[in-house]
């Protein structure tokens, strides 16, 4: 933990100290929704950061519609953005504004989703997908014990958004940690759905994830048990957990998640969700705020990686953040002491 504050003082610190270059700069950042708990504070995080630095800000959320993301982000180049941030809805479909942006020289910054297709994206900014992955895949193996326990275990997996870039990532990445148990037969899925296509959660929807949840939960109306759920996020585990409340009476089993949402840090606190991955969007933001004020300042960027993420036209410079796990041993130092949340919003 005083690791984590150490990091954000001294991005905190270079922010501050660029405050005065930025005046008089402006810098559009289009969100993809106000429907999830995370992009609203992704967005207010990253323009409160923005505007102590002295930034201009237009900030943009786009209602999950991907011409209206379009629009926005057009609008913001023309309307004398010098930067642009976007956490994409889709990440192939925002192609002329990318183009609008190489044409005028602004350069953009993919958050968290990678924009694909287009050589006009200068740098990506995110947490580490497949690592969240991994972290997920080794929890269930951890909590099922996986290498000593006999088994057979039952899984079902419910995954991201096809149309999200990380999804694929947050899938591989647990896939490679639970793909040799389920060769061994250690681990086996009643409903036959593993390949990504199969349990793909189309927006990432509650509604949805829950639809095919309670379609999943008819292979065990035997009264048999599901051991593990993967889930890729909070809003796809919500949808599960809400399946599981009408129409399972099997033992809970393990329900893997990401982002911390409010609701799921409650279940995971009723014991209805066993984890989720943190990944503490104050970082990410302020990271992007320093990656913008080097841009403006003509400055080297940070970067960590410049090998990983290929979006099919170039391999674009990124930034990784370190991803850790919350669950019911550690969520109060990591949201509450930490002042992420307060302990009256986990009520």
């Amino acid at each position: 933990m005083k690791k984590f504050f150490a990091i954000l003082l001294c991005i905190m610190m270079a922010c501050m100290s660029m405050s005065a270059l930025a005046e008089g700069q402006k810098v559009g950042v289009s969100m993809p929704t106000k429907d999830l708990q995370r992009w609203n504070q992704d967005g207010e995080n990253m323009q409160k950061l923005l505007e102590e630095a002295g930034y201009e800000v237009d900030l943009q959320f786009a209602s999950n519609d991907v011409q209206q993301q379009l629009n926005q982000v057009t609008n913001m180049i023309n309307n004398g953005a010098q930067v642009v941030v976007i956490a994409a809805i889709e990440g192939s479909s925002l192609g002329s504004a990318l183009d609008l942006a190489k044409e005028k020289g602004i350069p953009v910054i993919a958050y968290d989703r990678l924009l694909m297709e287009s050589d006009a994206v200068s740098y990506y900014a995110t947490f580490d997908n497949y690592k969240v992955g991994t972290v997920q895949g080794t929890y269930i193996k951890e909590a099922l014990d996986l290498d000593n326990a006999a088994g057979p275990f039952a899984l079902e997996i419910t995954a991201g958004d096809p149309g999200d870039n990380n999804a694929l990532y947050f899938y591989q990445g647990a896939m490679d940690v639970l793909q040799p148990y389920l060769d061994a037969g250690k681990l086996t899925v009643k409903s036959g759905q593993i390949e990504f296509d199969k349990v793909a959660t189309p927006t990432w929807k509650t509604e949805v994830a829950q639809n095919r949840a309670t379609t999943v939960l008819a292979n065990y109306s035997d009264g048999s048990n599901i051991d593990a759920w993967l889930c890729s996020n909070d809003s796809t585990a919500l949808g599960v957990e809400n399946a599981l409340e009408d129409g399972y009476d099997g033992e809970w089993p393990i329900i893997t998640g990401q982002d911390c949402d409010i609701s799921n840090v409650k279940n995971m606190i009723a014991g209805k969700q066993s984890m989720s991955v943190f990944k503490d969007t104050r970082t990410l933001a302020a990271q992007v705020v320093k990656m913008v004020g080097q841009i403006l300042a003509g400055e080297t960027v940070d970067v960590n990686d410049t090998e990983t993420y290929n979006n099919g036209k170039i391999t674009v410079p990124s930034f990784l953040c370190e991803p850790v796990f919350a669950d019911v041993n550690n969520y109060a130092e990591l949201l509450i002491e930490s002042g992420y949340y307060t302990a009256d919003q986990l009520q």
